[in-house]
């Protein structure tokens, strides 16, 4: 496993890592993933994970990298403090390596939670503070906000058919030394990234390198810079393959073949908001519906 360091730490964490939103496979599946080497755990309090992740990694914390997240309505400061306490507990561990907020909160100042997240690294409690789905903007208030300890991470949504973050929230992270997370990865699914590939490119590829399509296209965001990646999954069989992305490169050729041949968008900031607010029961059946419709359409929901 290719190791890259977190942001400009002198840490150096997995480029592939263990994703747990909608896991529910149990300890057993992420102790296979940590043995091939993806010793990088991502969780959240509200994936509702943290006890299998505090299973999983018994008699091996020491060498897991556990990255957790805390969420909006817990910004306040007791409230931070309180779940980041709760999280310990569930993990079974003394330390967070890496504590993010989950989301913006625009309704409690970023002082007040950046505050208490250095509180909690002068405790011992977090090693380091990261955020998620954070934009150019935001980050940068976060990092004034934190003062004398560094942002060395920002999760966000990346892979081969969303670049949105290539716009600036790229850049801007792999100028300021900041470590891209990429969530969804492998957006919803090879299947959905298929139909973004008129000309089978990807298949194409694979054949010749001797690589399964998924591992492609999770190749495609390691050759970035500062970027690392949390795909999730159920199955040994999905699993040990996302794990089997690293140790090797795409080459120029085939990182152009791909930038040029597969179809992908730039979300607007009216997508993200319909997605982040949009109920649960509603994007659920919007996906659903999506699934249905022609290749060409379908596209249009990745």
């Amino acid at each position: 496993m290719i190791l890259k360091e977190l942001a400009r730490t002198g840490v150096r964490i997995p480029e592939v890592g263990l994703g747990t939103a909608q896991y529910r496979a149990g300890p057993l599946l992420l102790r296979k993933g940590l043995e091939k080497g993806a010793l990088f755990i991502d969780t959240a309090e509200s994936y509702g994970t943290d006890v299998v992740v505090g299973e999983a990694v018994k008699g091996m914390r020491d060498r897991v990298f556990i990255a957790t997240k805390v969420s909006p309505q817990n910004f306040r400061a007791a409230d931070l403090r309180k779940s980041a306490d709760s999280s310990l507990l569930r993990l079974g561990t003394d330390t967070i390596d890496l504590l993010q907020l989950h989301h913006p909160n625009p309704e409690i100042p970023i002082e007040e939670p950046m505050g208490a997240l250095s509180d909690l690294i002068d405790q011992g409690k977090v090693r380091y503070v990261g955020v998620s789905n954070f934009s150019v903007g935001q980050l940068q208030d976060a990092r004034k906000a934190l003062g004398r300890y560094p942002i060395v991470s920002n999760q966000v949504r990346y892979n081969l058919i969303d670049r949105t973050i290539e716009k600036d929230l790229l850049p801007y992270c792999q100028q300021s030394g900041i470590t891209v997370i990429a969530y969804t990865p492998l957006a919803r699914g090879v299947d959905r990234v298929r139909d973004c590939d008129p000309n089978g490119v990807l298949d194409c590829l694979a054949r010749e390198i001797g690589k399964s399509v998924a591992q492609i296209i999770l190749n495609w965001c390691l050759c970035h810079d500062g970027v690392v990646a949390i795909p999730r999954s159920n199955s040994e069989e999905h699993l040990l393959d996302n794990v089997g992305a690293s140790d090797w490169r795409l080459n120029n050729e085939q990182l152009a073949l791909l930038n040029t041949s597969i179809q992908y968008r730039h979300r607007t900031r009216f997508d993200t908001l319909v997605r982040r607010y949009l109920p649960a029961g509603l994007r659920n059946i919007a996906l659903q519906t999506a699934k249905r419709l022609p290749r060409g359409l379908r596209r249009r929901f990745t």
